[in-house]
């Protein structure tokens, strides 16, 4: 089968495509999936330019979808020819997750899907949704169960809240289709007014350019009157959080679940003990969050924006188009 894996250093030039063995057949408590898709993440750009240091010759891509191609013994959940989407944490199945690291996470601390076949325990994929394309299934693993968790799963997101979300990335996408489905409103921020126009058309509700708006945690705060929001679903970090804290209301949810403006700044403690934020780390989610947020896919008719797709080949092609920030959306591996 091809594959890519990594070399060292860690660069985009120094992925490598490859012929490996073909996946073995599937022992008790197996599957192999015949992989069709994997999507970009942050978490995969950083493995891949060494930036999460990663084995010699690790096989990249926490995403992965395809089609069962052989079960092994004991295995009810799947039969031959079910479509299926990986997990980011395979060994998380449900309530709290124990320790914070990665090891067990495909593409970091194990391989992951930047190849043809697999075979793993049946407990390491769910059901993708039903009519979803291999590439549409392909985004839920990370950046779609982030959304629904940091939402839905943590947030409690109910019927007539606000929420916050920043950026045009997957996350971002997911959280401003997930809010609206329930009932939210959303006001969605972007350096760019184009990419401000083509969130609008997905529903957004307010529009702040943070580019020409320095101060755009009060831009938020007035748009809701001065009560600020009930969720922010921030993806820059240390550099942002101080603007989101500014935007939410008293009492307010905070999903800390991006870097994007940097791993350390001060951070004004001071507002957050003044307005009782809830500030709370997330990270992916468990097989039960992804379980049901496919439900909740199929109950709304949520379908991901894709952005573009690339060959398993040009894998490094894919990564310089995130790179060059110009995406709005999921950008796809066709394998």
């Amino acid at each position: 089968m091809k594959a890519i894996q990594l070399r060292h250093p860690a660069t985009l030039d120094t992925l490598a495509l490859v012929d490996l063995p073909d996946a073995p057949a599937p022992g008790p408590g197996e599957i192999t999936v015949r992989l069709r898709a994997s999507s970009l993440n942050y978490h995969d750009y950083a493995v891949v330019t060494g930036g999460i240091p990663a084995a010699e010759n690790r096989i990249p891509m926490s995403d992965g979808a395809g089609e069962v191609t052989a079960v092994g013994d004991g295995v009810t959940d799947f039969a031959v020819g079910d479509a299926v989407v990986s997990l980011f944490f395979p060994n998380w199945i449900a309530g709290q997750r124990r320790g914070g690291g990665f090891d067990s996470v495909p593409g970091d601390g194990i391989d992951g899907y930047a190849r043809e076949s697999v075979t793993r325990a049946a407990s390491a994929f769910t059901r993708a949704p039903r009519g979803f394309s291999h590439a549409e299934a392909a985004t839920l693993t990370c950046a779609g169960l982030t959304a629904w968790r940091a939402l839905v799963a943590e947030g409690h997101l109910k019927a007539g809240d606000t929420v916050l979300v920043q950026g045009t990335g997957g996350v971002s996408i997911f959280a401003l289709q997930i809010a609206k489905a329930m009932g939210a409103t959303v006001v969605a921020t972007s350096s760019s007014d184009e990419k401000l126009e083509r969130l609008k058309a997905l529903g957004a509700d307010h529009l702040v350019n943070y580019r020409t708006t320095e101060k755009w945690g009060k831009a938020v705060l007035g748009l809701t009157g001065g009560v600020g929001v009930d969720h922010v679903v921030e993806i820059g970090g240390s550099g942002t959080l101080d603007q989101s804290m500014i935007a939410a209301r008293s009492g307010g949810h905070i999903a800390m679940i991006g870097v994007l403006s940097g791993y350390k700044s001060p951070v004004t403690t001071s507002m957050l003990m003044q307005k009782e934020l809830l500030v709370q780390g997330i990270t992916v989610g468990s097989r039960r969050h992804q379980l049901d947020f496919i439900a909740a896919v199929e109950a709304t008719g949520i379908r991901p924006v894709l952005d573009r797709s690339f060959a398993l080949a040009d894998l490094a092609g894919a990564f310089r188009h995130q790179e060059s920030g110009a995406h709005f959306g999921k950008i796809i591996v066709d394998i």
